[in-house]
């Protein structure tokens, strides 16, 4: 079964809750850019410390590898649940 894509955007994506927090990482990369610590296509992803992609405070922003800024696992400095 094929996805549909215009149906997930939708339901999620396209919501304003979503779009908020799209914009927030995507200040929060131009932010990076622009103190030197991220380059474009670095394949790197600019961490929210505390996991609010709203909250760009530079205390909060760390540049890590895609492949640990998008797994599930625990990092030390996780916060709890």
């Amino acid at each position: 079964m094929a996805r549909n894509y215009r149906q997930e955007y939708d339901k999620y994506q396209g919501t304003s809750t979503q779009k908020k927090r799209r914009a927030g990482r995507n200040a929060a990369r131009r932010k990076m850019i622009a103190s030197g610590k991220a380059r474009k296509g670095d394949g790197k992803d600019v961490a929210h410390k505390d996991n609010n992609p709203k909250n760009n405070k530079s205390k909060n922003l760390k540049m890590q590898s895609k492949r640990l800024n998008r797994s599930f696992k625990r990092t030390k400095n996780a916060r709890r649940a």
